[in-house]
């Protein structure tokens, strides 16, 4: 009986044995495993960090293109104003300009023709021979 008892104590300080390395393994593990997740997290962090720094630039960026597409409107949309407004005065004075040249055709005409009828008229009053001289 002295035999089994021995026996009995060495299968469980065996038994022991293989529980305390096991528990030692597990607990190794456990701490392999806690900071490959606290690594993770790290990264996560990081990269998540490293996203809302992009969108916050990217945000940044739209609404700076937003305010240079605005203020790019707002002055195409003067430029074109001003452009009708210049074609309006230039086709204005253009008109105008047309009006005062057939005046002066008109004028230059009615002279030419009071010329004319004052040669005629001499002409015929004093004779051929004066017009020639």
């Amino acid at each position: 009986m002295s035999q089994a008892l021995a026996s009995e104590e060495a299968g469980v300080r065996s038994v022991q044995q293989q529980l305390e390395e096991k528990t030692l393994e597990c607990s190794v593990l456990s701490r392999q495993l806690q900071q490959t997740v606290d690594d993770a997290q790290r990264q996560v962090d990081d990269n998540m960090q490293k996203v809302l720094a992009k969108e916050r630039v990217s945000q940044s960026k739209a609404l700076d293109l937003q305010s240079q597409l605005s203020r790019a409107t707002t002055e195409l949309s003067q430029l074109q104003r001003s452009k009708a407004e210049m074609e309006r005065r230039f086709q204005g004075q253009l008109q105008n300009m047309k009006d005062r040249l057939e005046q002066s055709d008109s004028t230059n005409r009615t002279l030419q023709n009071y010329v004319h009828f004052l040669k005629t008229s001499y002409g015929n009053v004093f004779g051929e021979s004066l017009l020639e001289s």
